[in-house]
């Protein structure tokens, strides 16, 4: 009785072994699936899942996985063509915009030079108008093109924060007194600086303080911190939570009657806010929106 006992122990203990390393070797094949997995999706490859693992289980689902991995490779190559055509065809557009725009523009001078009445005057001062923010939106997506298909540019170079904050300001204090903001601006005494394209900073403070000038209820609040943190706060009753969560999408524009945009500024905003290391993000509460930028320290030279 013994005997047989001893000889059930001895079996029940291999099998388990047996188990054990069968476990451990699916384990192993799983860890080995999920790192390849993640290696293959983030990298623009063709090379498939391999693993060491005979098991005809792990491998079909490695087998499985491929297949998958080989069309969302397909789908990722399509969409990043799609992109690209789609960047081409409006720097093309706009580009080929811009030279009737500007026969336009020349011939309403040349009408106003002329004897009219104020009917005639009325109506070119209408197309004037129109034709001007048509050439806005046009420089608006030409640069938009420009800037997501152009990496580079002028090269970085040590910036202060400060200064180039108070400068945008300055710049954009025509528009801000037309809208009658008053911007409130918080800055510390120290440099704040960082190594940055002076170009690209420049862009997306005005861009950000544009979107304030569009949505604003007639506040704006500025302020940057000595980590490198600027915020942008000001009243936007005519936002919410939804509109404001798609504010950096292509395209994307909030319908309103006073507002005129193609929806770029703010995307403009972040394609040049990642490509020098910063992040951006925008949040709204109690009918205030807060745009709110960082440079970390990893961007000073």
């Amino acid at each position: 009785m013994v005997f047989w006992l001893c000889c059930l122990i001895g079996i029940l203990t291999f099998t388990i072994l047996i188990l054990v390393v069968k476990i451990c070797l699916l384990k192993r094949s799983a860890d080995e699936i999920a790192d390849s997995f993640a290696d293959r999706a983030a990298s623009d490859t063709n090379t498939l899942i391999d693993i060491s693992s005979r098991d005809r289980h792990m491998r079909k689902l490695a087998d499985s996985i491929n297949t998958e991995l080989l069309l969302l490779q397909n789908d990722r190559r399509r969409f990043r063509q799609g992109d690209r055509d789609l960047k081409n065809a409006v720097t093309n557009i706009s580009h080929d915009l811009r030279t009737p725009l500007t026969a336009i523009c020349g011939y309403l001078d040349l009408l106003d030079r002329e004897e009219k009445s104020d009917t005639v005057g009325r109506y070119l001062k209408i197309i004037r108008g129109r034709t001007e923010n048509m050439r806005q939106l046009t420089e608006e997506l030409f640069r938009y093109s420009v800037f997501t298909t152009v990496s580079g540019g002028t090269p970085d170079e040590p910036i202060v924060l400060n200064r180039c904050l108070e400068d945008s300001v300055s710049a954009l204090y025509a528009s801000l007194k037309q809208k009658h903001i008053t911007p409130a601006i918080t800055i510390p005494e120290q440099k704040v600086s960082r190594t940055l394209n002076r170009s690209a900073l420049s862009r997306v403070f005005e861009n950000i303080i544009n979107n304030a000038v569009k949505y604003s209820d007639g506040d704006l609040v500025i302020t940057l911190n000595k980590d490198g943190e600027i915020t942008f706060s000001n009243h936007a009753s005519q936002l919410d939570e939804i509109k404001v969560g798609r504010l950096f999408d292509r395209f994307y524009t909030v319908e309103t009657a006073s507002a005129e945009s193609t929806g770029l500024g703010l995307s403009i905003a972040k394609v040049l806010t990642e490509q020098m290391g910063g992040e951006i993000s925008a949040e709204y509460e109690d009918e205030m929106i807060r745009v709110k930028i960082n440079f970390p320290k990893t961007c000073f030279g």
